[in-house]
């Protein structure tokens, strides 16, 4: 809809991994470089990292689409599967034919293997989301590594997920795999300014003549919200732009940025002090003051209550009496005391 408003050949901020649009931020950089190398020098394995929406995926297609003829590649992007389901996967990306059982797969496989290190082709399994692999995935990925030559591997394997991947393999049982980890990297988010050229990227590479259509404060509120993470970037962005053109805007203020994160339920820019406001319903801003009256008035509860203990029992009274009583005045301080004695 804003393409022709805009002066754009296409959507600058589809969240598809399109290498295309690659922007490499330093961090992405060092990402890539770990895949190519990890790849080039046969390290074995090699794990990759990163948070939800930090461009995992984007740089694992980066990667696909420089890969050199001699490469035979297998992608699995959805590892949610049993093992049987796995071997079918393997056996239809290296085209190895049809497979009777584990056995079966195992010898045609090292067959493949072998052939192509004579060719000197490179095999790599790629294995996106590998958060989500069992355990016992994990272990038949770790035993197929063990085919090698002795003085290289057979296959180069990468296991791309979100932290929860470091969580499963630092468990004991994955010991033995993660010693066989040569290489490895976390993705971070982008600074403000790689988000900057991110966004300016982006926009050159859609057709865009003018390359100032969000301001500069748009771009400070769009990182207070996105935190620098690429998806949330194009999410917030394309919706920006959208925005932008219902209401006749030839810029995009943080104005824009904020109604917008607000649609989306966003938290965060304008600093510290507003953000409570933006994040918060009103009756949390008043927390601590809530809190302490709640305590304030559970002790008053629990003082009144004592007295009431204290004056059933008679030992509250008869001490009052005791301090009035002029013919035999007590101490303040023995009046409890007196009480139980006499009892």
């Amino acid at each position: 809809m804003y393409l022709s408003y805009y002066g754009l050949n296409e959507q600058p901020f589809s969240i598809s991994p399109d290498p295309r649009f690659l922007y490499l931020s330093e961090c992405h950089r060092e990402g890539l470089a770990n895949l190519t190398y990890g790849v080039a020098q046969r390290k074995g394995f090699v794990v990759i990292t990163g948070e939800v929406g930090t461009g995992k995926t984007t740089l694992i297609h980066a990667l696909l689409a420089d890969v050199p003829q001699k490469v035979r590649v297998a992608f699995i992007s959805n590892p949610t599967l049993t093992r049987e389901e796995f071997f079918y996967l393997l056996s239809d990306a290296y085209k190895l034919g049809a497979i009777e059982h584990k056995a079966h797969f195992l010898v045609k496989f090292t067959q493949f293997l072998e052939k192509a290190y004579s060719s000197d082709e490179n095999v790599v399994l790629i294995v996106d989301e590998a958060h989500s692999l069992t355990h016992e995935l994990l272990e038949e990925i770790r035993l197929l590594s063990n085919l090698e030559t002795a003085g290289h591997k057979l296959i180069n394997i990468i296991l791309v997920g979100q932290p929860e991947l470091d969580e499963k393999l630092s468990s004991p049982e994955m010991r033995p795999l993660t010693q066989r980890i040569t290489l490895r990297y976390h993705l971070s988010s982008m600074t403000i300014e790689e988000t900057a050229k991110y966004i300016k990227t982006r926009l050159l590479r859609s057709g865009a003549k003018d390359l100032g259509i969000f301001t500069e404060s748009a771009i400070q509120s769009l990182y207070g919200y996105t935190r620098g993470i690429p998806r949330l970037t194009n999410i917030l962005a394309d919706h920006a732009l959208l925005t932008g053109y219902v209401k006749d805007l030839k810029r995009i203020d943080n104005k824009v940025i904020e109604e917008c994160a607000g649609e989306f339920r966003l938290s965060g820019s304008k600093g510290e002090k507003d953000a409570e406001s933006v994040t918060f319903p009103p009756y949390r801003r008043y927390s601590r003051l809530i809190k302490a009256v709640m305590i304030i008035v559970v002790s008053l509860g629990l003082l009144f209550l004592w007295w009431g203990v204290l004056v059933d029992a008679g030992v509250l009274t008869n001490s009052i009496d005791n301090v009035f009583d002029k013919d035999n005045p007590v101490a303040p301080h023995e009046l409890i005391t007196n009480d139980v004695d006499k009892k």
